[in-house]
């Protein structure tokens, strides 16, 4: 049986991202219901400039609703 792959958006990776850099990736995944490899992916491709991340940081409170 073939698995289905979520689909996230810009906005939520880079809300991901900054909560993982403030938290941990291993405690942003856990929260957020992200797989770990993920989050890490995520963060690699923000280190190596692939990803714009702007300015401000996310709370783990205001990075639940981004699970939603």
């Amino acid at each position: 049986m073939a698995r289905s792959q979520r689909k996230y958006d810009h906005e939520y990776k880079v809300q991901a991202v900054k909560l993982a850099r403030e938290i941990g990736g291993a405690k942003a995944a856990k929260e957020l219901g992200v797989p770990e490899g993920t989050i890490h992916t995520w963060l690699k491709v923000a280190r190596s400039g692939g990803m714009d991340i702007g300015e401000g940081s996310h709370t783990p409170e205001s990075a639940m609703s981004l699970a939603e």
